[in-house]
């Protein structure tokens, strides 16, 4: 099984991780007159940032900038479901960014590292 952004298979296996942070809290937290101390008011549980990182490789330039539309097409507010190779399926993805560094040539084509944020919401 393959890593997979809404059962398309973007995403090439070797290098890429995972890392998930963890839900938040929201409060507000209001002084009312006449009381001692502050009154707080829970506002629930928020979403978590997940980061995805890895390698993408291409046989040419334009193999490689295809790939990098498809991938950034997700940029669309909308909400994603990535599958990992492992079989856990994050819900609610947002794709927030999408960032290539550090292209490079190698022995079958070229290779570039990307960093993927996404925001899991409640």
């Amino acid at each position: 099984m393959k890593t997979t952004l809404d059962t398309q298979m973007l995403f090439d296996e070797q290098t890429l991780e995972i890392e998930t942070g963890s839900f938040s809290r929201d409060s507000i937290e209001r002084t009312v007159p006449g009381l001692n101390g502050v009154l707080s008011i829970d506002l629930g549980k928020r979403g978590r940032k997940i980061r995805q990182n890895g390698t993408l490789r291409a046989k040419s330039r334009a193999q490689l900038d295809k790939r990098i539309s498809k991938i950034a097409a997700f940029m669309d507010g909308k909400t994603h479901t990535l599958i990992t190779s492992s079989g856990t399926e994050f819900n609610n993805l947002r794709m927030d960014s999408f960032k290539a560094t550090a292209e490079r040539a190698n022995g079958t084509g070229i290779t570039v590292d990307y960093e993927i944020v996404y925001t899991q919401l409640v």
